[in-house]
């Protein structure tokens, strides 16, 4: 995912419907997992998980991002907000890593707690 034009920090760059899953995270589907929000982290919402539709799975990770995000229970909707100017052309990313949405982490250990291979060029 790319700018298609200039964003200036505290922009919501994207308002995403999310579908929320109600569930323990262990009773999702292993294709899935890497792909759900920890909704009851960033909502409250017991027990729940969240698949952002529109391009709000679709973001690359990055540790410092240059998005953050954040749940709307209310309007089930994740909102991916700038944390500083974006250029156009420039990859618009999020931490994976980041406790409830924030673009920054200590530890960058999202894929090897996933198991996630990353694939090489």
């Amino acid at each position: 995912m790319f700018a298609l034009r200039r964003f200036e920090p505290g922009e919501v760059v994207e308002t995403a419907p999310v579908l929320v899953l109600r569930c323990d995270f262990s009773d999702i589907p292993e294709l899935l997992k890497t792909y759900v929000f920890d909704w009851e982290h960033l909502t409250g919402v017991p027990r729940s998980h969240a698949l952002a539709l529109g391009y709000g799975g679709m973001y690359n990770h990055a540790n410092p991002s240059n998005l953050r995000y954040e749940g709307d229970a209310r309007g089930a909707v994740m909102r991916y907000i700038a944390v500083r100017r974006i250029d156009v052309g420039e990859e618009l990313t999020i931490n994976y890593s980041g406790e409830g949405g924030h673009h920054e982490a200590e530890t960058d250990d999202w894929f090897e707690r996933h198991d996630v291979v990353l694939i090489k060029d």
